[in-house]
């Protein structure tokens, strides 16, 4: 990399560029943009981090894993929004032995009946009150 390039990446950098345009823009890769601004603390300042959620700065802390949202609100809001983005494993298929419908329930692989109505007619059938 060229001296020249090297003042290009850091006056970019100081503008609000990000890694991607500036290495599009001197023909470099952007590993090597991503690697000099690291050594040169070229990274991005810290109000340019926000809340995907609600838009208020954010502040990064060093070391750790970054955040994407101000608090757990936020962070609740956004996925509840978002339903089509989570990625659920534990999606499990079952028959319900009152009606006989196939059902599909998330993350509790013991449950038995389609509903609370099946439930109290399986249990209770045949049971006479009064």
């Amino acid at each position: 990399m060229k001296d020249k390039q090297k003042q290009q990446i850091i006056a970019l950098r100081r503008e609000g560029a990000g890694y991607g345009s500036i290495a599009c823009q001197l023909g470099l890769s952007i590993n090597t943009v991503k690697s000099f601004c690291r050594r040169h603390s070229l990274a991005k300042p810290k109000s340019e981090f926000v809340c995907e959620q609600c838009g208020r700065p954010i502040e990064q802390i060093p070391g750790r894993k970054r955040k994407r949202f101000c608090c757990d609100a936020c962070r609740n809001k956004w996925w509840n929004s978002h339903l089509d983005l989570v990625k659920r494993k534990a999606v499990y298929t079952f028959t319900c032995p009152a009606c006989g419908k196939e059902f599909t329930i998330y993350g509790n692989r013991r449950r038995k009946f389609c509903s609370h109505a099946c439930y109290i007619a399986y249990r209770f059938r045949g049971v006479r009150h009064g």
